[in-house]
């Protein structure tokens, strides 16, 4: 591996902890874009949270699709630009608040029950997830903002929750996967509210990172020899699809769902294979060695232990979460597990035309510029095989 490439990742892991301490907007009052609402819909209200998000988005769409009063919470509604809004939002309430703090988000469940017709919420979704994975955002996100949710759901009187959790859960040695399973816990242990847990193996977006840096004559980057993972993603706007169904399928209720897309399984050779086949250029392959992950793992744990610095113990933890997913399936093979039509490939195909909407959060590909880096110069050119997070 070059020294460019091992500084790229090492860049990665600081960036990441950095992340964490970014400072969050203040919301507005909730009574400034909360307004009256009279329509009754058939299928009653839905409250989307993490509406902004890679999935969220497309939940908000498919709430909307199916015919839900829909409710997107949002951190910041300034940063939602016009294009988001027509294409995911058109037709919903969308309502900035903080779903970490929990006085805040019970005065807006509270409001938007008061504004249906039978003060009834019939759903309450959740996609919320921690971007950068260390402990303190994952507690954060992963489980309190999401147990907020959750309590301010029971407190109107909410009847189906559904959360968007993650396969990866099955194997916890992450502190955003035992955050996750810390609140799948507390969700199964009430009884006011039924509800489904959702595990996606993989987003699309999660392993399409590097086509554009492929498109332009780089190689497809995978650690060993490529065959050491396996991997089945699922459409975005499938996997909302199967959200939002949960709502009203009694088959779901209670139930914890581990859920895939319609490929078999496929290593991360294989998912470069079909990378150069969208892209029509020949295959070219850079195989970045497992070990590199201990090592630079080990070395932001020594001197993290030795400085007892969080932010060394943040990169030394990204860097963790990058290992899990160079070395972990992200597989289902029970076909009650598998859903969707859409196959990778199929989604190769239409990004390599029309582009995909870039997000440092959902792949370590990511253009990180920081320290001695010039404004040109990509400092990380490495890829993990699933988003950070799980979302």
């Amino acid at each position: 591996m070059s020294v460019r490439r091992f500084r790229g990742l090492l860049g990665v892991c600081l960036v990441a902890s950095v992340a964490a301490w970014a400072p969050r907007p203040r919301p507005r009052p909730v009574s400034s874009v909360l307004t009256a609402h009279t329509d009754a819909s058939p299928l009653g209200t839905a409250i989307i949270a993490g509406a902004t998000g890679y999935i969220g988005k497309s939940t908000v769409r498919e709430s909307l699709r199916q015919g839900y009063d829909t409710f997107a919470l949002v951190r910041d509604a300034t940063k939602i630009d016009a294009k988001t809004k027509a294409e995911y939002m058109d037709g919903a309430h969308i309502i900035e608040c903080d779903v970490c703090d929990e006085a805040q988000l019970q005065t807006v469940f509270r409001e938007i029950a008061d504004r249906t017709p039978d003060r009834k919420v019939q759903a309450v979704v959740s996609c919320l997830a921690s971007r950068s994975g260390v402990k303190k955002d994952a507690y954060r996100i992963d489980y309190q903002a999401t147990l907020n949710c959750l309590n301010a759901g029971r407190a109107v009187g909410a009847r189906h929750f559904v959360l968007l959790s993650a396969f990866c859960v099955k194997n916890p040695w992450l502190q955003f996967q035992q955050a996750k399973l810390k609140f799948e816990a507390a969700l199964q242990e009430q009884s006011d509210m039924t509800w489904t847990i959702v595990r996606p193996t993989a987003f699309f977006k999660s392993v399409s990172g590097q086509l554009e840096v492929v498109q332009g004559g780089a190689p497809f980057v995978m650690f060993g020899d490529g065959q050491v993972t396996r991997c089945n993603p699922i459409a975005e706007a499938e996997l909302a699809q199967y959200l939002m169904d949960s709502v009203t399928d009694p088959t779901r209720r209670n139930l914890v769902r581990n859920l895939g897309g319609p490929d078999e399984p496929l290593t991360m050779r294989k998912q470069g294979e079909m990378m150069f086949r969208a892209v029509d250029k020949e295959p070219n392959y850079f195989y970045a060695p497992l070990w590199i992950f201990d090592v630079i793992i080990n070395g932001l744990q020594f001197l993290a232990d030795v400085t007892r610095s969080e932010q060394l113990e943040d990169a030394a933890e990204t860097g963790r979460i990058g290992k899990y997913y160079a070395v972990e399936d992200m597989l289902t093979t029970d076909p009650e597990e598998k859903y969707g039509t859409v196959t990778l490939q199929e989604h190769y195909n239409r990004i390599a035309v029309e582009g995909q909407e870039y997000d440092p959060y959902t792949t370590m590909f990511a253009r990180a510029r920081v320290g001695k880096f010039g404004p040109e110069e990509t400092a990380a050119e490495i890829t993990t095989t699933e988003p950070v997070t799980g979302k």
